[in-house]
C-alpha cells in the first residue's frame, strides 16, 4: 500500500488512538496553519514560523510518548520508518547549525564593524578594512549557505510511504511526521534564504532601495510593514557608503541605524532556531527510545 503525504490522521485502528487525542488534534491544527501561512520573507514572518514549528515540534514529542503511539512504532514493520524520521530529525538538526552557525559569525561581524564605524572619524581607513571584512564574510556566509540549499533538493524526494507489512493508520501517521519534515524544511530554507539577502521575489528598483535606506531609525525587529530584508539593507548601505567619495554624517548615523535593526533581527532569529534546535533534540531522543524499545 502507498500512503501519500497529504494522508490525514482522521482514522485509525487499534494501533493508534481510535478516537483523536487532543495532542493529534493540536499537532493537526499547527501542521495546517504553517501550510497556509503566506510565503513572506520578513524577518517577523520568519520568527513566526519558526515559533511555530517549536510547538508543532513540541505536539509531535508529545504524541510520541502515547503508549499506544510507541508500541505501534515500535514495531518491527515500522522501525524502517522510524529510522528514516531519525535520519530526517539529523538533517533538520544539522540546518539548524548552519543556520546558528552563519548568524553567530554575522553578529561578531556585525559588531567589529559598528567598532569601526563609531571611531571613524579619526580613522577612515580602519571603516574601510573592516567594511571589507564584513562584506567577505557576508561573500563566505552567502557561499555556505548556497552549498546547503543545493542539498534541499534532495531532501524533498522520496516522501511517498510504501509498505505490505504495516497498517494503513501507522503509516498515515509516520507519513504526517514526515509531512512536518517537509513544513520544517521549507521554513528553513526560507530562512536560510533571507540571511543570504534573497527574499525570492521580483527585485525593487533603486529609488525604492534608496527610499528604505533613509528610513528612521527602528528599535526593534519588525519588518513585515515594507517587507524589509535587514541583511540587504545594510549590505547595500555599506556599498553605498563605499562608493561615495565623501560619507556626510546623516548617511553614517543612517547606516549605524541600519546595523542596530540587523542586530535586534539576528537576536530574534537566534532565540528562535535555537529554541527550535532544542525542541529538534528532544523529539529526536524520543524516536530513539521508540526504535530501541
Amino acid at each position: 500500500m502507498a500512503i501519500n503525504m497529504n494522508s490525514s490522521l482522521h482514522t485509525r485502528s487499534n494501533s493508534v488512538p481510535s478516537v483523536s487525542h487532543p495532542f493529534i488534534s493540536q499537532y493537526d491544527e499547527h501542521l495546517h496553519s504553517l501550510k497556509a501561512s503566506e510565503a513572506t520573507s520578513s524577518s517577523s514572518s520568519i520568527r513566526w514560523k519558526l515559533n511555530g514549528l517549536q510547538t508543532l515540534h513540541e505536539y509531535t514529542d508529545k504524541i510520541l510518548q502515547l503508549p499506544t503511539i510507541q508500541q505501534a512504532l515500535a514495531r518491527e514493520p515500522c522501525k524502517s520508518w522510524v529510522d528514516e524520521l531519525l535520519e530526517g530529525s539529523l538533517r533538520l538538526l544539522d540546518i539548524c547549525s548552519t543556520a546558528k552557525d552563519v548568524l553567530i559569525q554575522s553578529t561578531e561581524s556585525i559588531h567589529e564593524l559598528q567598532f569601526a564605524v563609531r571611531r571613524r572619524r579619526g580613522g577612515k581607513t580602519a571603516f574601510k578594512i573592516e567594511g571589507g571584512k564584513y562584506l567577505l564574510s557576508r561573500k563566505k556566509a552567502k557561499k555556505t549557505i548556497q552549498k546547503a540549499l543545493e542539498n534541499f533538493k534532495g531532501f524533498k524526494k522520496g516522501l511517498i510511504l510504501t509498505s505490505s507489512n504495516i497498517d494503513n493508520e501507522s503509516l498515515s501517521m509516520i507519513s504526517n511526521f514526515k509531512e512536518a519534515e517537509d513544513v520544517t524544511l521549507i521554513v528553513l530554507e526560507s530562512l536560510l534564504s533571507f540571511i543570504s539577502g534573497s527574499r525570492g521575489k521580483p527585485k525593487e528598483n533603486r529609488w525604492s532601495i534608496v527610499s528604505k535606506l533613509m528610513q528612521p531609525k527602528r528599535v526593534y525587529c519588525d519588518s513585515d510593514q515594507l517587507n524589509i530584508n535587514e541583511f540587504e539593507v545594510v549590505d547595500k548601505a555599506l556599498h553605498s557608503l563605499f562608493h561615495k567619495p565623501c560619507c556626510n554624517n546623516i548617511s553614517v548615523e543612517s547606516f549605524q541605524n541600519h546595523m542596530e535593526n540587523l542586530e535586534f533581527c539576528i537576536q530574534d532569529l537566534e532565540a528562535g532556531i535555537e529554541h527550535l534546535e532544542r525542541q529538534l533534540i528532544r523529539t529526536r531522543v524520543s524516536l530513539l527510545n521508540i526504535y530501541n524499545y
